[in-house]
């Protein structure tokens, strides 16, 4: 078993890292990932998305997977029965299954599933390590990469109450540093955004940012004013996505 945890841990090690953090408006998600077509963040339901890290095969099945079991519940029973809490749950027993099956291999992938409530308090994120075990996050979260040194500068930066903006650069600072405590540059084109906008008329919550709001995001972070007025024009150029 020892073996078989090395194994993932090293699989999952070898992918890009991702933040997720709680900001004044919900719950934003950042991945170091160039690829326009391969998400590794994703809308599960109304107010439940779904990150994740490691084998984009395996971790994509487990997001159609999760996706069935959300929609089939929320039709046989209401919308409101659907929530992170059951879904991790979901996902728990099946990694946790094929991690102590002797028959297959272990899968080499993180997860993390979360749920913006209508209030800061409210909002759920829970994170899934390779053997099926589910831990309860509150502020920020970071898997994958160097997710331990990124986890730490998180910890000591993050606050209550940021903006989207403060909170992207919080984020980009924490993905751009690298193993020997040297940074990186991060440009918009290396970066997937989205995020569970409480604020949203809409019932479905999940956005991604993109483009033009995204380069403005990245060129006006921290400073106050730019990002009071980004923070009231956010959902003017995000997309819903059809999972």
């Amino acid at each position: 078993m020892a073996d078989r945890a090395e194994y993932a841990r090293k699989g999952i090690a070898r992918g890009r890292s991702v933040v997720v953090l709680q900001y004044a408006d919900g719950i934003l998600f950042v991945a170091e990932n160039p690829s326009r077509a391969l998400h590794k963040v994703s809308e599960i339901y109304d107010r439940i998305a779904f990150a994740a890290v490691g084998k984009y095969n395996e971790f994509e099945n487990l997001r159609i997977g999760g996706v069935r079991y959300a929609d089939l519940r929320g039709y046989t029973y209401d919308r409101d029965d659907v929530t992170a809490r059951g879904l991790a749950n979901v996902y728990a027993q099946t990694l946790g299954t094929i991690f102590s099956s002797a028959a297959e291999k272990p899968y080499e992938v993180e997860l993390i599933v979360a749920e913006v409530g209508d209030g800061p308090e409210d909002d759920q994120i829970y994170r899934l390590p390779h053997d099926g075990s589910i831990v309860d996050e509150h502020g920020s979260v970071a898997v994958g990469g160097n997710a331990d040194q990124i986890s730490s500068y998180l910890d000591q930066r993050h606050r209550e109450g940021l903006t989207l903006a403060e909170g992207l650069k919080l984020a980009v600072e924490s993905l751009a540093r690298d193993n020997n405590g040297g940074e990186r540059s991060l440009t918009a084109e290396q970066l997937e955004v989205a995020v569970l906008d409480r604020t949203r008329p809409q019932q479905r919550k999940f956005k991604r940012v993109l483009g033009s709001q995204l380069a403005r995001l990245l060129e006006s972070e921290g400073t106050p004013a730019d990002s009071a007025a980004e923070g009231e024009s956010p959902a003017e150029e995000s997309t819903d996505t059809e999972e």
